[in-house]
């Protein structure tokens, strides 16, 4: 796949694409040479013995419709199903994540705009139940947008964030933070924040473009105000190894970046806009399907990694 532009880990990150890669004769890790994926197992997790403190992830991708809010909320859910204690933390005005858990983030007086905005808010105050055992919520709604502005005077405004989380960090194994398809204030706090990043990636070429930006983004993060930030992993999304499309793109990201694209990929399927709009992750709106299962390998992967307890 040929474009004009600057290269990055391998690949071309600019635009008006050639099609002129023959079809790979060898097919990447995990994927057998029909284009099917084949699962690589990873151990179920052992119980824990206590919970927290909590490790932070920010989800992270500037490019819309890659899968952000789907992997938080379903992998959060498969966390939980595992045992973990689980905090979505919704950081996208359009509060996508809230509503697909079921939460009226709109008829909510306080949100996270609230604790972000108002001095020391006891942020429990705005932790939801969800209807999965062990996965609770901090919504956000359209409020959330005015906060790129007004916190652009205040002093540590990079660091709002970590201030709110940081009365909960140790009742939670894990805090994921579902962030707006944007690198503007509010993402820089998510990764501020965190301890490391999963960067959802749909197998499609255009999706590959903003990928570069991203890593830069995350090295001046690291660089300049939080030095444990890491990059946990890629993780392609909405693949469909019947398409040459789907698995060239999933080869070259794979060549690019190796060991950091996530052994589990995420199938497409309309069963996860089925279960958004029933309110529930895939893991409890169709337990044995295919799509649950793949939330559940990832989260063992993260577990058998040592990127979550």
């Amino acid at each position: 796949m040929r474009v004009g532009g600057a290269r990055y880990g391998g690949f071309v990150t600019e635009t008006q694409p050639t099609l002129d890669v023959p079809t790979p004769t060898n097919a990447p890790r995990g994927e057998g040479a029909d284009g099917a994926v084949r699962p690589v197992e990873f151990p179920v997790p052992q119980e824990l013995a206590s919970h927290g403190p909590a490790r932070i992830i920010a989800m992270c991708n500037q490019k819309g419709g890659v899968g952000k809010t789907t992997t938080t909320i379903n992998l959060g859910a498969a966390l939980a199903e595992y045992g973990r204690r689980v905090l979505l933390v919704d950081f996208d005005p359009q509060g996508a994540a809230s509503a697909g858990l079921g939460i009226a983030a709109h008829e909510l007086d306080a949100t996270i705009y609230t604790a972000l905005m108002t001095p020391r808010f006891d942020v429990t105050e705005i932790v939801h139940e969800t209807s999965v055992p062990g996965l609770d919520l901090i919504p956000a709604n359209i409020d959330l947008s005015a906060a790129e502005v007004q916190l652009v005077g205040e002093v540590a405004r990079e660091q709002a964030l970590t201030r709110v989380l940081r009365p909960v960090t140790d009742s939670y194994d894990v805090i994921l933070v579902d962030c707006q398809p944007s690198l503007g204030l509010l993402t820089v706090n998510a990764l501020t924040a965190a301890h490391g990043v999963i960067i959802p990636l749909e197998t499609e070429f255009f999706a590959l473009r903003g990928v570069a930006l991203l890593l830069e983004t995350i090295d001046k993060v690291r660089d300049r105000l939080n030095p444990r930030l890491r990059t946990d992993g890629i993780l392609a999304t909405m693949y469909d190894g019947r398409t040459l499309h789907s698995r060239e793109v999933l080869q070259r990201v794979r060549e690019a970046f190796g060991e950091e694209v996530f052994a589990t990929v995420i199938g497409r399927t309309v069963k996860f806009p089925d279960a958004s709009v029933a309110t529930e992750p895939i893991t409890t709106y169709a337990p044995t399907h295919s799509g649950a299962e793949a939330y559940r390998q990832l989260a063992r992967e993260l577990v058998a990694r040592g990127d979550v307890a």
